[in-house]
């Protein structure tokens, strides 16, 4: 199983008129951006399941564009647990209930910065996730204790410290396989 948590990319900073900070679209500048920065990711990704997104505009274009440039067939949808303030922990029954798939999560900066520590079992995670950045990691294949079981086997989740980290990759950057 793996996991790619992304923040949606750059959004208009003007609040639309008669709506709210959810209605805030991405910038063209951002789309074309963020379109090319997942097709050079798509290989590197392989086969995505789900993707799960916030339902904000700003992630829901999101998700359509890393859809579009990874040439991904499935499941794009909309997930609560994705909201700017919600809980880290609210993502942990959907990792339960995609245990054995490869999903992509588009959220929110801090959240998703908290969320990649906390899997990674980190205090914080050391890299900025500024809009468009990826983190992968993985489950790891086969468990050797209960503890490293896949969320949702024996109806344990497993501790953070135990994924494994893949890569970082924020747009106009070079791909990091190693973080510090």
């Amino acid at each position: 199983m793996r996991i790619f948590l992304v923040r949606h990319g750059d959004a208009d900073a003007e609040i639309p008129e008669g709506l709210g900070d959810e209605a805030r679209a991405l910038t063209a500048k951002a789309r074309a951006n963020i379109a090319q920065h997942f097709a050079s990711l798509s290989e590197r990704m392989g086969t995505i399941n789900l993707i799960l997104t916030s339902p904000l505009v700003r992630t829901v274009q999101t998700a359509q564009i890393l859809s579009f440039a990874t040439k991904h067939e499935g499941l794009l949808r909309v997930h609560r647990c994705l909201l700017p303030d919600m809980p880290v922990g609210a993502v942990e029954p959907v990792l339960k209930d995609h245990n054995h798939e490869n999903l992509v999560l588009v959220g929110h900066q801090p959240s998703m910065g908290a969320l990649a520590a906390h899997l990674l079992g980190m205090q914080s995670f050391p890299k900025p996730v500024n809009p468009g950045t990826v983190i992968a990691m993985e489950w790891p294949d086969t468990p050797t204790s209960t503890e490293d079981q896949v969320p949702g086997e024996k109806g344990e989740n497993p501790p953070a410290q135990h994924l494994k980290f893949l890569f970082y990759a924020a747009p106009g950057q070079q791909v990091l396989d190693v973080i510090q």
